[in-house]
Order: C-alpha cells, then sequence, then structure tokens
C-alpha cells in the first residue's frame, strides 16, 4: 500500500478546520470554560474530531508501511520507530489520544483545567502534526473553512 495523498489532504482540511473552530469558539478568558457548557461541547467535540484526524493520517501511514496497529495511539510511536516523526511530538500525541479517549468513552468525568491547557498550549502539537503530515503531499491542501 502507498500513501494516498488525496486522504492525508482531505485529512488536512478537516484537521484545519477543527482547529480554527476551537480558536474561534474558545472563551475569552478561557477560564470561562469551566462554566460555560456550549463552549464545553464546542471546544470538546472540535478537539475530540481533530486528534481522531491526526490518527487517521498516523494510522494511514503506518498501514501504507506495513504496520499493523493495536491501539490509536500506537501510531505515533510507529512513526517514530520508522524514523518519520520525533518522538517528543508522538509522545504528546500519545497523550492527546488518552484524553481523547476519556472524552468520548466517559472513561472518567473530564477535566475542563485539562482541557484549558491542552486549548492553551496543546493545539499547536497539533498544527506541528499538521505541517508534519503535509510534507507527505506534494500539492497542500485547500485551505478549511472554520464556520
Amino acid at each position: 500500500m502507498t500513501i494516498d495523498e488525496e486522504v492525508i489532504r482531505a485529512r488536512l482540511v478537516r484537521l484545519t478546520n477543527h482547529i480554527g473552530r476551537i480558536e474561534k469558539k474558545r472563551p475569552t478568558p478561557l477560564n470561562l470554560l469551566l462554566t460555560d457548557r456550549d463552549a464545553q461541547d464546542i471546544v470538546s467535540r472540535n478537539l475530540e474530531k481533530a486528534i481522531r484526524v491526526c490518527v487517521d493520517i498516523a494510522s494511514h501511514v503506518c498501514a501504507a508501511h506495513g504496520r499493523a496497529l493495536e491501539t490509536a495511539g500506537e501510531s505515533f510511536l510507529v512513526l517514530t520507530e520508522l524514523g518519520l516523526m520525533e518522538k517528543p511530538l508522538a509522545e504528546k500525541l500519545v497523550s492527546a489520544v488518552g484524553f481523547r479517549n476519556v472524552s468520548v468513552h466517559e472513561y472518567a468525568d473530564v477535566d475542563w483545567n485539562v482541557v484549558m491547557r491542552i486549548v492553551a498550549n496543546g493545539l499547536q502539537d497539533l498544527k506541528d502534526f499538521g505541517l508534519w503530515a503535509s510534507t507527505l503531499v506534494t500539492e497542500p491542501p485547500p485551505r478549511g473553512s472554520h464556520d
């Protein structure tokens, strides 16, 4: 299997859109996220979806290299084993998958202080992954819409 550039480009548009929604809808000051349930819903859902898109891209690349995965987070570590991604970014994305699993599967109550930290600092990790993934395609993806 080879990397399907159309798949990567389409996912990158989605990633850009989800990050844009988070940036547009995060409350100011950010600590309002502790009490604003509408903002919580928009931010957490788009964060979940952005992380899922990163997993989809990483899994696609791993499959193209003949690597089967047992967990979503494993995909990022495999990319480091293949020499395709730096380990610090991979480890941050593995942590993001852990957050996503808690949020989506409701293993525990979401800690909104953690979400605030992700929104304040962790979006850059998702953007960095997007930059990394954009190196996999010969043509850049079209810019997404944040509405």
